[in-house]
């Protein structure tokens, strides 16, 4: 026991009790009285002051007033946001963390706006710091999944899952360090793994950089948890930024990287190389001093590359790259006058909806020396290289698709072709002309190469056909210059005398020309939804039938009932007039992003049409398609143009007028529902006139039961044996996510282990039908381990027309509840799925599964 008669050591005095500070209460009075009468009068930023003041002269007031002060913080925020004051809000945050350096609703908040700013890696610490906080905390949960997929992308999965990838670099690292280079620089180290594999073979001194904060911590985390902590040095670095000696004592005798993309180049190891041979790498091996040991001579693992290509034919393809006759086209171009656009796309050719079909055999593009610095520093002053192609298959000229073979070393090498069971994907470079040209065995496709701006370029730019050449270029072009004109005149005539118009917007066609064409860009996924052809001829019909019986219903209250009521809008006036006549009926089109369904029912006649669209080059699209189908420019408006505060777009109107129809995108691109859709739906039922109508009506969503190694593949690493040896699964697991999103369910290697089932349904013109948790009921119709359920919508505009998400034309692709703990079943055994929807957060549907 302590011993009572020890004296107690200096210093350690009793505390006194704090007197009371009568002019201090006062004022934390009056100041918590202001807030909240600030608080009451929708004035925030005073409010904020006056909590910041209190907070900190009266702690002992935060767990009274943190409920408060929180909303005060998230309104205030959102008016800084919204005034462009980025700076101003992260500095509020701060001092609220200041006061609650550990609620994890406020750092949840916090990340909310990074991540929406673009700073991926801090969002994704706010969110982690607010799960480690609160495990069971929603809102995080579903913040971090979302992030984990930009900040951990998923070939870290299949790339950490390819094991003849892994072990061939691996040998490849182990045969150089044995060689005698001991000196090892890992650029763009990932999880560290490569960096490892040298340490591990033997190497003296292991460095590696990184330039993503995540994968830094993570590659930390790794190496630390493998006994290598202090033995390797990671840098969080690009490695354009490193010196000797700031950053390494001295240069390198091995480089071992894998920054390469499907199209090779798209990482910037060329740059990464050049760089490295000038400032990291000692001198390479010279023929004229062979005795030099190869610890004092540099290489890189990689030791170079060869880029194969060949021609193909997919309807995927053009669907996602070119509409209306050529006229609108995505982003993704190999033209060859145009260096500001990106020269390819990315798809596992072997996975695309509808299957490719080649059109010649493949051909060499390119050699690259990786251990040349000459070639590499000349790659991009190389002159263009025409090579003349034999077709060999017959069918419509979409693309160009690119793979390469990495030569590790002179004996080991790696290919990324469409065959290889790989990793990697193909890249794609579109053929986007006025024009399909029509293929057939015999003709020659002549194609130039080249590597401008450090990327490699590829453009088809004319066929050979009987001794005629026939530019695939602008081709239509009276001021480009020609050799050897035609008989008409027109040297290059086309293969395809008639250019169809594109029929997926239901009728709606775009401006004929004879002068050069004027392009508009769109992305790919906007591409592929204008090519959504039953979506949009199932709108429109839909938007037909509510027009014919508001009219009848008119029809019946007679004109005193309808007319007679000033065009709508936010403003004290309307944009423009309308043309004399019947009360024309209002539709409110609130998509996200891209949609040309406003035009669509501007186009019906008698509609007042207003789009939320807010990008310029939407706008410009959707007043072309206008004018080409005699939209009169009145019967569209651009809604956001006339509203200041855009969380007003639904707001209730203080005119009478009422809209018709509202449009509520439902589904996002990726296969999940939209955040906060039933907020938005119970919103919109308010501002519908008698008889109006939400578009869609309800949504369904249907699943199954399937076996797929693939989607465990991609979704977390595999296996409980170490990879080569390393323990990586369970650090870089954390990112796993249960939601597996951008499927193609139609191309997916699976099992199907059940009938698709209705799972949920959710209703966005009768809540009272809506429910918040459904157990469903499945029985497996084969045997086997159920690895996922894959889940898609049935979007149903009235009671008798609907459109799927999972069908050849959808430019929705699907999603999938992904079992890290496969559930084995037999054939008729029966599963539970308890299907819940998480409104309180953003609306999303969670799959949980138990027999």
């Amino acid at each position: 026991m302590p011993n009572a008669s020890t004296r107690p050591k200096r210093g350690r005095r009793n505390r006194r009790v704090p007197r009371e500070d009568p002019a201090r209460n006062e004022l934390v009075s009056r100041s918590l009285e202001s807030a909240q009468q600030c608080l009451f009068n929708q004035d925030y930023a005073t409010a904020f002051v006056h909590y910041l003041l209190v907070l900190n002269l009266a702690p002992v007031l935060k767990d009274f007033a943190r409920e408060s002060f929180r909303f005060t913080l998230f309104k205030w925020a959102d008016e800084l946001d919204s005034l462009g004051r980025i700076q101003d809000l992260f500095d509020c945050y701060e001092q609220a963390l200041e006061l609650f350096p550990t609620d994890e609703v406020i750092i949840n908040s916090m990340g909310e706006h990074l991540f929406r700013m673009g700073f991926r890696d801090e969002a994704a610490g706010h969110f982690h710091k607010a799960l480690k906080l609160k495990p069971d905390y929603p809102e995080a949960k579903e913040n971090f999944y979302r992030v984990a997929n930009w900040l951990v992308e998923r070939w870290h999965f299949l790339m950490l899952n390819d094991r003849r990838r892994n072990h061939k670099y691996q040998q490849a690292i182990q045969k150089a360090v044995e060689g005698g280079c001991n000196t090892v620089l890992d650029i763009g180290t990932g999880t560290g793994i490569l960096g490892m594999c040298a340490k591990k073979a033997g190497a003296a001194e292991v460095y590696a950089c990184e330039l993503s904060k995540t994968m830094y911590e993570l590659a930390c985390e790794v190496v630390t948890a493998n006994g290598m902590n202090g033995r390797i040095k990671i840098l969080h670095l690009k490695s354009l930024e490193m010196e000797v000696p700031k950053d390494i004592p001295k240069r390198v005798s091995l480089v071992v990287t894998e920054t390469v993309d499907a199209g090779l180049f798209g990482e910037g190891i060329i740059e990464s190389l050049i760089h490295a041979w000038n400032h990291l790498l000692l001198p390479p091996q010279s023929t004229q001093d062979p005795s030099r040991p190869p610890s004092q001579t540099g290489r890189v693992i990689p030791a170079g590359a060869t880029v194969f290509g060949m021609a193909v034919q997919c309807l995927e393809i053009r669907r996602l790259a070119t509409a209306a006759a050529g006229e609108l086209h995505s982003p993704v171009s190999c033209s060859s006058e145009d260096d500001s656009t990106e020269p390819y796309t990315t798809e596992r050719l072997s996975r695309l909806p509808g299957g490719y079909t080649p059109l010649t055999e493949p051909f060499s593009a390119l050699d690259i020396d990786f251990n040349n610095v000459q070639e590499l520093e000349g790659l991009c002053s190389r002159e263009v290289r025409r090579v003349r192609l034999p077709v060999t298959g017959e069918g419509l000229l979409d693309a160009l698709a690119i793979w390469f073979q990495l030569h590790l070393d002179q004996e080991s090498s790696l290919s990324t072709g469409p065959k290889e069971d790989t990793c990697w994907e193909q890249a794609i470079y579109p053929v986007q002309t006025p024009h399909n040209f029509p293929l057939r065995p015999g003709d020659e496709l002549i194609v130039e190469i080249s590597c401008r701006d450090a990327y490699l370029r590829l453009c088809s730019v004319a066929v050979a056909r009987d001794g005629r050449e026939f530019c695939l270029d602008d081709c239509l072009d009276p001021d480009k210059p020609r050799n050897n004109p035609g008989p008409s005149g027109n040297p290059y005539p086309s293969l395809n005398a008639e250019a169809e118009l594109c029929s997926a917007l239901a009728c709606l066609g775009t401006e004929q020309s004879s002068g050069p064409r004027d392009y508009t860009l769109l992305e790919c996924a906007e591409m592929a939804l204008l090519n959504n052809q039953p979506y949009h001829d199932s709108f429109r019909r839909a938007l037909a039938k509510l027009i014919t019986n508001l009219k009848d219903a008119r029809s019946v209250q007679g004109p005193s009932q309808g007319q007679g009521l000033e065009v709508m809008t936010l403003t004290d006036s309307p944009s423009g007039p309308m043309d004399p006549g019947p009360d024309p009926f209002y539709v409110l089109d609130v998509s996200e992003g891209f949609s040309v369904l406003s035009l669509m029912a501007a186009s019906q006649g008698q509609v007042k049409a207003y789009s939320s669209v807010e990008k310029t080059q939407h706008q410009a699209v959707l007043r072309r398609l206008a004018r080409a189908n005699g939209v009169p420019e009145e019967a569209l408006e651009f809604w956001l143009n006339q509203v200041e505060d855009e969380q007003a777009v639904l707001q209730r109107p203080s005119r009478e007028k009422l809209w018709s129809a509202i449009i509520l995108d439902c589904v996002e691109t990726c296969g999940l529902v939209r955040q906060k859709l039933m907020e938005k739906a119970t919103l919109a039922r308010c501002l519908l006139e008698d008889g109006g109508q939400i578009f869609p009506e309800r949504i369904v969503l249907y699943g199954m039961l399937v076996e797929s190694d693939t989607l465990l593949l991609e979704s977390a690493v595999q296996g409980k044996e170490p990879t080569l040896g390393f323990n990586i699964a369970p650090f870089i697991n954390q990112f796993t996510v249960p939601v597996h999103v951008f499927l193609d369910l139609s191309t997916l290697q699976c099992r199907h282990l059940s009938d698709s089932v209705e799972l949920f349904i959710l209703d966005l013109m009768n809540t009272n039908a809506n429910y918040t948790n459904r157990d469903v009921k499945v029985q497996a119709s084969a045997s086997g381990r159920v690895t996922a359920v894959p889940f898609w919508y049935q979007i149903h505009l009235n009671e008798e027309i609907s459109v799927s998400t999972f069908n050849q034309d959808s430019h929705w692709k699907q999603a999938a509840v992904v079992l890290h703990q496969p559930l084995a079943v037999r054939e008729g055994d029966w599963v539970r799925l308890t299907v819940t929807l998480q409104k309180k957060v953003n609306v999303s549907l969670w799959i949980l599964y138990y027999e």
